[in-house]
């Protein structure tokens, strides 16, 4: 194929100008149209991957899915909370409210190619690039996005549902919608030159 040609300022912004919003911050019943999604998952598809393993594997809920998630997860908890006796009320409500306050919530899975032979800290960082590819197409988009670990993510009985094997991992959950107000957040960094070392 002939040499692509990029435009670096746009790409310097982009990178540079994403940002996670929360829930909070989330404008509710105006879903993102799936084609957005469908973009971003494409853009995921692209990440860096090692002897092409692809580790990556979504499920995205959307619509009605929002509540069957919100029901697994929250009730996954309560189980899992009572059996070691330190269910939360609160904790319990926001895993039933949360998914329903987004257009959609993209499940983030590692599968592990063991034919491969690969460190899984590769395949687990090939994941991250794909969601990273997701965030900066969200933001591209306009969109409140954010990845989360929490909830039933480190659930050894969450895997099943998610239809996962012992090798392969849950690796949170991406939060997809529209912004509830037109300003975007501020960055903040520390400058590269005090996490950089040069040996010439």
């Amino acid at each position: 194929m002939e040499k692509p040609v990029f435009n670096i300022e746009e790409v310097n912004k982009i990178i540079r100008n994403r940002r996670s919003m929360f829930v909070a911050q989330f404008k509710e019943n105006d879903p993102v149209e799936d084609s957005i999604i469908e973009e971003m998952l494409e853009n995921a598809n692209w990440a860096p991957t090692h002897k092409l393993t692809e580790p990556w594997e979504f499920t995205v809920f959307s619509g009605e899915g929002l509540k069957e998630l919100a029901d697994f997860q929250s009730e996954c908890y309560k189980e899992r909370a009572e059996r070691n006796g330190n269910f939360k009320e609160a904790v319990y409500q926001k895993l039933q409210e949360n998914p329903l306050k987004c257009s959609h919530v993209i499940a983030i899975a590692m599968k592990r190619d063991l034919k491969a032979n690969l460190p899984e800290m590769e395949e687990v960082a090939s994941v991250s690039m794909a969601v990273q590819n997701m965030y900066l197409t969200a933001s591209a988009h306009g969109l409140a996005a954010y990845w989360g670990t929490g909830g039933v993510t480190f659930y050894p009985e969450a895997k099943a549902y998610f239809g996962l094997g012992e090798e392969d991992k849950l690796m949170g959950f991406f939060y997809v919608a529209k912004p509830k107000l037109d300003i975007w957040p501020e960055g903040k960094r520390k400058p590269i030159a005090e996490k950089v070392k040069w040996v010439k």
